[in-house]
């Protein structure tokens, strides 16, 4: 997983090129899809995908004049196999913000201060990542028990 944070006058869609750039090629290269929110609806975003060789997927809108290019976008969005896999947002994406959430009690974060607020987010982040490999690595099946293996 890529990570960074921003403040949230900088759109998500600007952090698009940066962490995608930053992904290790093994995980480019096993990566079809990438699956994102409405906001990732850009051209630029759909050409860097396709030139590391992977899929943006995300709501397209469909206007007066949609060119052909669009509408390949949208069919492949509206069609079963782009449901299917938009879909996988709702039971990893945004769950996973909840669960980080949770585990590190940072909702609110009790700082204030975009460096020491980022500091706590991103290291939330990196323990997070860290506690899931080491369930990978143990043979955890339960990605729950890292609440526990904090002793939250």
């Amino acid at each position: 997983m890529a990570t960074d944070f921003t403040t949230a006058n900088i759109p998500d869609n600007q952090m698009y090129s940066i962490l995608t750039a930053s992904l290790p090629m093994t995980i480019i290269k096993r990566t079809l899809y990438m699956s994102a929110d409405p906001g990732y609806d850009d051209h630029e975003l759909y050409d860097l995908s396709n030139r590391m060789e992977f899929r943006l997927l995300c709501p397209v809108r469909r206007y007066k004049n949609t060119s052909l290019d669009r509408i390949k976008l949208i069919e492949f969005y509206e069609s079963n196999v782009g449901q299917s896999i938009y879909s996988l947002r709702g039971i990893s994406i945004e769950p996973l913000i909840g669960h980080i959430k949770s585990v590190f009690r940072i909702d609110p974060v009790p700082v204030r201060g975009y460096d020491k607020v980022c500091a706590i987010v991103l290291l939330s982040v990196l323990l997070y990542q860290l506690l899931v490999y080491y369930n990978c690595k143990t043979d955890r099946d339960n990605p729950m028990a890292i609440k526990y293996m904090l002793g939250t």
